[in-house]
């Protein structure tokens, strides 16, 4: 059973950093497009980074030179460095996989991906 943790997320002022991790068990990470989402509340659930299975990396414009994805396959574990945060960046935060195999492109599509984890909380005040 493919199972997705996030941990990581809490409450910082702005210009402060996170690092969320996502802890996946029951598949093999490698062979999966991997992702970061947020949702504000009453905001619609968008893409913030992806990593494919050969490490390349896509981010939201919003994001860019701010977040890092990451992630480590012998620990099956996916991460998400946040620095210089926002207000504008709280929400939950979101990982979620889709199999490779399955995708054209691995990209910011929330409607792609079918494995989600229960989400952690970002709460950055100014």
């Amino acid at each position: 059973q493919v199972q997705l943790v996030e941990s990581g997320g809490g409450s910082v002022q702005a210009g402060g950093s996170l690092r969320l991790s996502c802890a996946a068990s029951g598949y093999t990470l490698s062979n999966y497009c991997m992702g970061w989402f947020r949702q504000a509340p009453g905001k619609e659930r968008e893409g913030v980074a992806v990593i494919d299975t050969d490490g390349s990396t896509t981010y939201a414009d919003s994001v860019k030179g701010r977040f890092t994805i990451s992630k480590d396959n012998a620990k099956n574990t996916l991460y998400l460095q946040l620095n210089s945060l926002k207000p504008e960046d709280t929400a939950m935060y979101y990982c979620a996989a889709e199999p490779r195999s399955w995708l054209l492109v691995c990209r910011l599509r929330p409607t792609d991906f079918g494995h989600w984890g229960q989400g952690t909380q970002v709460t950055v005040s100014s």
